[in-house]
């Protein structure tokens, strides 16, 4: 259970893997319910199961993050639910990669609204309550990418940039109601998709960071834990690179 934090809605997008599965498990241990959420039922499923079954209290619900309706009907749901949402981890991303002369517009239009548009979406719908109750908590999971950039990921880039620019503006919003927004951007970490590089592309990977080794979800995740706790409400409109140090 929480120490000083009392027990707290959580919600946490792309939670069926990788970093937000890691994200969604520390805040149930940490004593808060989740809601854990995915585009496939199978997976958000499996981890509100495994939350559940650990003596933690979590609930799984698919929607695909980039229909607005249906980010709107389920918060709709959610609301009437529980109230309101505390704590809002905004983590569902994908990668359409590819040189912008090779890149279509799908590519772009799909990372766009499942990356950026998806954030303005979730805040839109669940931070009224979270002004009126006067306390709540925004995490935003952007990227190095958005500081940096990187060629083959115009899109990707631009839509964790456009997170930032996000954050920035929101925690100016929302400041004076005691709802904090922050970004956190990872660097290289090691999840299923970096396991399938070949060791020549992993040595190259952690050849850039001045720490020798990729991150692991965990340590993303007790990042956003931390930014979703009482100890963080002083905190708001930054952005927290964790990446070994690779970008300063």
């Amino acid at each position: 259970m929480t120490d000083t934090n009392e027990k707290r809605i959580a919600l946490v997008t792309g939670a069926g893997r990788g970093i937000g599965k890691s994200v969604a498990e520390l805040l149930a241990k940490k004593g808060h319910h989740v809601i854990c959420v995915s585009q496939s039922p199978a997976s958000c499923g499996a981890v509100a199961d495994a939350i559940n079954a650990s003596g933690a209290s979590a609930q799984a619900l698919a929607v695909d993050v980039s229909d607005k309706a249906a980010v709107q009907a389920a918060c709709e749901q959610l609301l009437a639910e529980h109230g309101n949402i505390d704590i809002l981890v905004n983590n569902a991303g994908i990668t359409r990669d590819g040189l912008l002369f090779r890149m279509s517009d799908a590519d772009w239009d799909d990372v766009m609204a499942t990356n950026l548009s998806s954030c303005f979406s979730w805040v839109k719908h669940l931070a009224r309550p979270m002004t009126r109750k006067r306390w709540g908590r925004i995490i935003n999971m952007a990227s190095v990418i958005g500081l940096t950039g990187n060629a083959g990921q115009a899109n990707y880039a631009a839509a964790k940039a456009g997170m930032i620019g996000l954050t920035k503006s929101l925690a100016k919003e929302f400041a004076a109601r005691n709802v904090t927004v922050n970004a956190v951007a990872p660097g290289f970490i090691a999840t299923d998709m970096t396991a399938e590089l070949n060791e020549q592309q992993q040595a190259g990977i952690i050849g850039m960071i001045p720490m020798k080794r990729m991150g692991t979800a965990a340590d993303i995740a007790h990042t956003t834990a931390f930014l979703a706790s009482d100890e963080a409400g002083y905190i708001t409109g930054q952005v927290f690179t964790v990446d070994g140090g690779m970008v300063m």
